[in-house]
């Protein structure tokens, strides 16, 4: 067979195989991405190519090759959506490296995370003024989210003479249908006084939310259920 007709069918079956890998997997954007998931998706890709273009070898161990790696990033997705632990192992977690206005060193040192390039990240999001920072978290994708001391917010409530309270964060208190009993600790709250919650807003099994949360400071808990309206 010509080598030309063999490349065109080979990479019809490389890009239909993309095709339906990729559309399984989901969709996420490209700035979403944390550096294993683009490493995984160079792979994936560089595995196509060598199916598409290696004559050398058959194309059935390149294909393969293609349906394993994406069953190994399907399971770590399902698995990462079941199970808090696992979503931690794959994709990490967000790091704090500014707290209470207070730059966390041993954080940045954790992950070779420079001061130039926490300054870079703080003027990219139009901070140029370090101290004017209460809150910044390193997100798994690279990106820095920042929170303003309250007076430094737009429409500040120093402009209107009030005096500044804290927001606070909340807590995953059930995740994927799980209750996170080690976060309900933290957040001092107890498992009877969660069921007690769930009750008055008609829930009878926490199986039945998706995803809950509670801040500490509002004493606010927010639900949302598997079934949406």
């Amino acid at each position: 067979m010509n080598e030309a007709l063999v490349v065109l069918v080979r990479s019809l079956i490389a890009f239909s195989s993309l095709l339906v890998f990729t559309r399984m997997l989901g969709k996420q954007q490209l700035s979403q991405l944390t550096l294993f998931d683009y490493i995984l998706g160079i792979t994936i890709g560089s595995i196509a190519a060598s199916l598409s273009v290696d004559l050398s070898s058959r194309a059935w161990p390149h294909w393969v090759g293609l349906f394993t790696w994406f069953a190994i990033v399907a399971a770590m997705q399902w698995s990462g959506i079941r199970w808090k632990t696992a979503d931690r192992i794959f994709s990490g977690e967000p790091l704090v490296v500014i707290r209470n206005g207070k730059i966390m060193e041993q954080n940045m040192k954790t992950i070779h995370y420079t001061i130039s390039d926490l300054l870079e990240h703080l003027r990219n999001k139009g901070v140029f003024d370090i101290s004017r920072v209460e809150f910044a978290v390193l997100e798994n994708n690279g990106n820095l989210s920042v929170l303003l001391k309250p007076e430094y917010q737009p429409a500040t409530l120093k402009d209107l003479q009030i005096k500044p309270s804290p927001g606070g964060i909340s807590t995953e208190v059930i995740y994927s249908g799980l209750v996170v009993e080690e976060n309900l600790k933290m957040a001092g709250v107890s498992l009877r006084w969660l069921q007690e919650q769930l009750q008055a807003q008609g829930i009878s099994d926490p199986k039945e939310v998706f995803l809950a949360t509670y801040n500490l400071d509002s004493g606010l808990l927010w639900i949302d259920k598997y079934q949406d309206n």
